[in-house]
C-alpha cells in the first residue's frame, strides 16, 4: 500500500524534494512558470534550426553549450523499453533553484537538444509516474524505471459475459477501516486495461446506470496485468405504460422506480425506457397526463422483462 499511496503523491511535492529550495514557484493556475522563447540564435556554428527539438528560450543566460538528452522508461522489473503511453516533462532548474517547464513530450523514447545545465525529468504511464533530476553535462541517456501493473475489469451474469458498453468501474485506495477512502478513478469502461501503481485497491463495478452494483478488493503486481471478472445479479427491464394489456405504450411517461420502503432508485421519461436494475422487488410509479399509476415487480437476475403498467387514457 505504501507504494501506491507514494505513487499518487502531489507531483509539486516530487519537483520541491528534487530542487534546491524548499518551494516551487508557479502561476496563478498552479502550472509551472513558462520559460520565454526567444529566436534562433546561431552558437558554435550552428543554429538552432539545424537542430531537432531545440528550446532557445532555454539558453537566455547560458554559455552557449548544447547537449543531446535521450530518455526511455522501463516497467521496474523489466530492460524493455516503453513503447506507448508514456507523456515526458523536462523542468529546467533556474539560479535561484526553481524549475520552470522546458519540453513536454508524448513520444516513447524522445531525444531533446539541451543547454547545458541541471533538470528534472519526469514521466507519466497512466496513473503511474517516475523522477529524476539530471545533470547535463554532456550527451546523456536517462532510463527511468515505473513501478507500474494493469488492471482490467470485466462482470458477469451467472455463465453470460456482460457486455463492456454496459458496465463501467471505480478504483479506490483503501485506508484502514474505508476501503474507499480515496478515489483514484471513475467510470471507467469494462474491458480497458487501467495502468496503476503497484498496491492494493478496491473495486466499485456498476452494470448499468442504477443500482446493480458490486464490490471488491484487488490487487496489482508490477509488470502484471490483473484480470478481474466480477459476478452481478440484476437483469434489464423495459418500462411501459400502457391502456390494457399488450397495446401500445403512451409516449411521454415519466417513471420513477422505488424500493419497497419509498426511496426513489432511478426515474425515466419516455414511451418504454430500458434500464438495469439489481435482483429484488420493486415499485414502479408512472406519471402521464396529470394521471399517477403504480405497480409492484420483481426483478431476476439473468431474465430481462418488459413491465407494464395498465393505466387510462
Amino acid at each position: 500500500m505504501r507504494k501506491a499511496r507514494t505513487s499518487f503523491a502531489l507531483f509539486a511535492l516530487a519537483i520541491a524534494s528534487l530542487t534546491s529550495t524548499p518551494h516551487v514557484q508557479a502561476q496563478s493556475n498552479g502550472a509551472p512558470a513558462a520559460i520565454p522563447i526567444t529566436p534562433s540564435l546561431p552558437m558554435e556554428g550552428r543554429t538552432f534550426s539545424d537542430r531537432p527539438n531545440v528550446l532557445p528560450g532555454v539558453l537566455e543566460g547560458g554559455n552557449g553549450s548544447v547537449h543531446s538528452l535521450s530518455l526511455t522508461a522501463t516497467l521496474a522489473d523489466s530492460e524493455m523499453p516503453i513503447q506507448s503511453g508514456l507523456t515526458w516533462r523536462i523542468y529546467a532548474i533556474n539560479a535561484d533553484g526553481t524549475p520552470v517547464l522546458a519540453s513536454e513530450l508524448e513520444e516513447a523514447t524522445p531525444r531533446q537538444i539541451l543547454p547545458q545545465g541541471n533538470y528534472i525529468v519526469h514521466v507519466s504511464y497512466g496513473f503511474t509516474s517516475a523522477i529524476a533530476r539530471v545533470a547535463l553535462r554532456a550527451d546523456s541517456i536517462t532510463r527511468l524505471a515505473i513501478a507500474a501493473g494493469g488492471l482490467r475489469v470485466t462482470g458477469m451474469i451467472g455463465t453470460e459475459p456482460i457486455p463492456d458498453e454496459d458496465l463501467t468501474y471505480s478504483v479506490y485506495l483503501p485506508d484502514q477501516n474505508d476501503p474507499e477512502a480515496r478515489l483514484v478513478v471513475a467510470n471507467i469502461a469494462s474491458g480497458t486495461i487501467l495502468r496503476l501503481p503497484e498496491g492494493d485497491y478496491h473495486v466499485v463495478s456498476t452494470y448499468g446506470k442504477a443500482n446493480a452494483i458490486s464490490r471488491t478488493d484487488l490487487s496489482v503486481e508490477v509488470g502484471k496485468v490483473t484480470d478481474a471478472t466480477i459476478s452481478h445479479h440484476g437483469a434489464r427491464v423495459t418500462l411501459k405504460l400502457v391502456a390494457m394489456e399488450g397495446a401500445e405504450a403512451f409516449a411521454g411517461t415519466a417513471f420513477s422506480i422505488l424500493t419497497p420502503g419509498g426511496d426513489t432508485i432511478h426515474e425515466e421519461i419516455g414511451a418504454f425506457p430500458s434500464l438495469i436494475l439489481a435482483e429484488g422487488d420493486y415499485v414502479v410509479v408512472a406519471r402521464h397526463e396529470g394521471q399517477v399509476y403504480s405497480r409492484e415487480f420483481t426483478v431476476q437476475s439473468g431474465t430481462d422483462a418488459a413491465i407494464e403498467i395498465v393505466g387510462s387514457q
